[in-house]
């Protein structure tokens, strides 16, 4: 078939889809059915053999669900469909030992279901998902399919309130068109889709574009299937809405506008942001037209998320009281033209960059006085402030949270959250005795003020997945869990067991990689050649004894899915660590002169690219497979692929500050990014030829393929090999 007719046969299986699940009764999908739905797809049979289901809200309790068993089946009761699954998936980890997560499922339901009642109530009506860039980082090439999956993972993980893209370039694109930007003044205004989530922000403008044509009606139909199961699942999706940014060619059109220049990541002025005046009546009037063809797409939405200055500062007047009141004007813009076009709406807004912008004099450029004016404007019940980083702010700031600095963000609606990796970096980092209890600290705080939910924030998903886990369960208790007690059943639900050699184990990781929090835990060796050592990965004598006794259970969980994927993760991180070493020990302690060095680190990055090829999510191969996919043409997948390959390498900016800043630890990225990165380089060095190293990444990014490598037949024992052979050299 030829590739156009391949594309249209697509746009019209996903355009019958949304037609069917949009022509069937709102009501009769979202009540049992979805939440039945989504247990029979995670337990790969009919749920109503194990599950009876029924949703019963109760004002006085808010977000709860009941349990209890009767004739080997477990009935369940709950607030919403999104509480049922929560309730069906907690039988099922603390009855049955059965676990759901990225790298896969571990589900044994005996035929007699074990006896078990319970009653949890959350004291957080709202439990958010996701950061903005987790749409670059992670989402930005799913398909239906994938997101299906991860919905159904937000849903037995007690999740109502995702942030997703929700079509916004689409949209955007229709109000610009009505405008009458020409488009090539659109086109050269959006980013590649990687990119987006900055462009949304404000940040950049055009980086690594165009967007090809087709890409907006892909993004529309998959927005619509995926916000008709978010509302079967009776979740409370936040879309983007317009914060403000508009092509800076909007003055051709509007030659009185007096557009602000943003400047962000070290990228030049091709590719600056342009903000509004907040007194612009433009700026209302596309905010309201915004809202107004994004409902008439895709219907009533109820939570739109806004931020204008994000990691920026605001373009404000030199005189102090003159910029408290453009900041105030700004606030009341944005909420304004969500307003007038639903008056049911609620602005949300993250609250990252109140903390991390500084001014000229390193002081917090969000005082007391500068946030209040940018919130004063708006109503206290139709802002939600998003505190994503508490764990961030206490380990790596060293600062009191947000929330109390912020006086409870002046009686605004607020979510407490966490934002536990950055870029989507793969190896073990985080205090999990801190997850453990300080979100209870501010439940039991007089200066809590609104609270009203709970969430995590991450960059990037598909790491890390002990944290998730017990934020997910935080997201139900008022009170600190008791961390040991808590990683027993984590255990035994992830592989069945708990030997106590895997409690040794998880003392010495608790002492070691989840005893540390680090703002960018990134090798040396993804850092490539040229020494940029920002934040190491966490280094010390505890964790090698970790990975010691884990690996050492590898005979009693050898029929452990899950077991395998970490033991390969515990090991590989080692190994990297043990390549660093020899990389330091050969630019600076040898001036790099003893290549044999540089060998052996070469040789330990290929075993852990090997290793890695057995892992279900920490592949290049599946990050290319889906940009690929995303593509119609040829030329079309070139694209996206390069697009792909981009975010997780170079980035962008002429000062390439945000180079590697993903350093992801993926089979395929270390064999034919990292590892030639560094061969290349000291070959040309040695032999002293030209080498451009800037010139290479670039033909790398921009060459599809990637090479492929046999995994070890047993990556487990290969895993314990290789790290007894750099253990017992220590």
């Amino acid at each position: 078939m030829h590739r156009i007719q391949k594309f249209y046969l697509y746009l019209f299986i996903l355009s019958f889809l949304v037609f069917i699940s949009m022509s069937i009764p709102i009501e009769a999908r979202t009540k049992t059915d979805a939440a039945y739905d989504c247990l029979s797809r995670i337990i790969k049979k009919d749920s109503k053999t194990i599950f009876e289901f029924q949703i019963k809200e109760d004002k006085s309790r808010g977000s709860y669900f009941e349990y209890r068993m009767k004739n080997n089946k477990v009935f369940v009761t709950a607030s919403s469909p999104v509480d049922l699954t929560r309730g069906a998936y907690n039988y099922l980890s603390n009855a049955c030992n059965c676990m759901v997560s990225w790298s896969g499922n571990h589900i044994l339901i005996p035929a007699k279901l074990p006896e078990a009642s319970k009653t949890l109530i959350s004291p957080f009506g709202l439990r958010y998902y996701m950061n903005v860039v987790t749409h670059g980082y992670s989402t930005a090439f799913w398909d239906w399919k994938r997101w299906e999956q991860e919905i159904d993972w937000m849903a037995v993980h007690g999740i109502n309130m995702p942030l997703i893209p929700g079509a916004h370039e689409a949209i955007l694109k229709r109000v610009f068109e009505k405008l009458g930007l020409t488009d090539d003044e659109i086109k050269t205004y959006f980013t590649g889709p990687a990119f987006l989530p900055w462009n949304r922000m404000g940040n950049i403008n055009g980086w690594d574009g165009p967007l090809p044509g087709k890409f907006f009606d892909k993004q529309l139909a998959l927005s619509h299937l995926v916000l008709n199961r978010l509302r079967e699942m009776g979740m409370h999706p936040i879309i983007h809405a317009f914060a403000g940014f508009v092509p800076g060619s909007v003055t051709r059109i509007f030659p009185d506008e007096k557009l602000r220049e943003l400047e962000w990541g070290g990228f030049n002025k091709k590719y600056h942001a342009y903000l509004l005046d907040p007194a612009s009546p433009l700026f209302n009037k596309i905010g309201k037209l915004f809202i107004t063809e994004w409902e008439k797409e895709f219907g009533k939405e109820e939570y739109y998320l806004a931020d204008c200055f994000n990691e920026m500062a605001p373009p404000l007047s030199e005189d102090g009281a003159k910029a408290l009141t453009e900041l105030t004007g700004y606030g009341k813009a944005i909420y304004n033209s969500i307003n007038e076009a639903n008056p049911n709406a609620t602005w949300v807004m993250q609250g990252w960059t109140f903390l991390y912008f500084k001014d000229k004099e390193e002081k917090l450029f969000w005082n007391k006085k500068r946030l209040n004016a940018f919130l004063s404007g708006v109503p206290n019940d139709r802002v939600l402030v998003l505190d994503l980083t508490n764990e961030y702010t206490r380990l790596w700031w060293k600062l009191k949270p947000a929330w109390e600095i912020y006086r409870g963000f002046f009686g605004k609606k607020w979510i407490y959250g966490f934002i536990p990796v950055m870029g989507g970096r793969v190896p073990y980092n985080g205090r999990l005795d801190i997850y453990t209890s300080i979100s209870t600290e501010a439940l039991r705080s007089e200066n809590k003020n609104n609270l009203v939910g709970f969430g995590f924030a991450p960059e990037g998903i598909e790491n890390n997945e002990i944290i998730y886990e017990l934020l997910s369960d935080m997201a139900w208790r008022t009170d600190p869990v008791d961390l040991d007690i808590w990683i027993e059943h984590y255990c035994k639900s992830r592989y069945g067991s708990f030997p106590d050699k895997l409690k040794t184990s998880y003392n010495y990781l608790l002492k070691s990689v989840y005893g540390d929090y680090t703002d960018r835990s990134v090798y040396r060796y993804q850092f490539g050649p040229i020494p940029k050592r920002k934040d190491p990965v966490p280094d010390s004598s505890k964790f090698g004894k970790g990975v010691e006794a884990f690996l050492s259970c590898k005979d009693i969980l050898k029929k452990s899915e899950l077991y395998k994927y970490d033991a390969i993760e515990v090991t590989a991180q080692y190994l990297g660590l043990k390549a660093d070493e020899l990389l330091y020990r050969f630019q600076f302690e040898t001036h790099e002169s003893d290549y044999t060095l540089l060998e052996e680190a070469l040789e330990i990055l290929k075993n852990i690219d090997r290793l890695y090829e057995s892992h279900p999510t920490h592949k290049l191969g599946n990050w290319i497979a889906f940009a690929e996919k995303f593509g119609s043409s040829e030329v079309e997948k070139r694209y996206y692929i390069s697009n792909a390959k981009r975010l997780v390498t170079t980035w962008g900016g002429d000062t390439r500050e945000l180079s590697d800043y993903s350093a992801r630890m993926w089979s395929g990225l270390i064999r034919d990014y990292y590892i030639p990165r560094w061969k290349l380089y000291y070959d040309a060095k040695r032999q002293k030829e030209p080498f451009k190293l800037s010139d290479w990444e670039e033909l790398w990014i921009t060459t599809p393929g990637i090479s492929r490598i046999e995994p070890f037949p047993d990556p487990v024992k290969s895993a314990s090999e290789l790290f007894n052979k750099y253990y017992k050299s220590n």
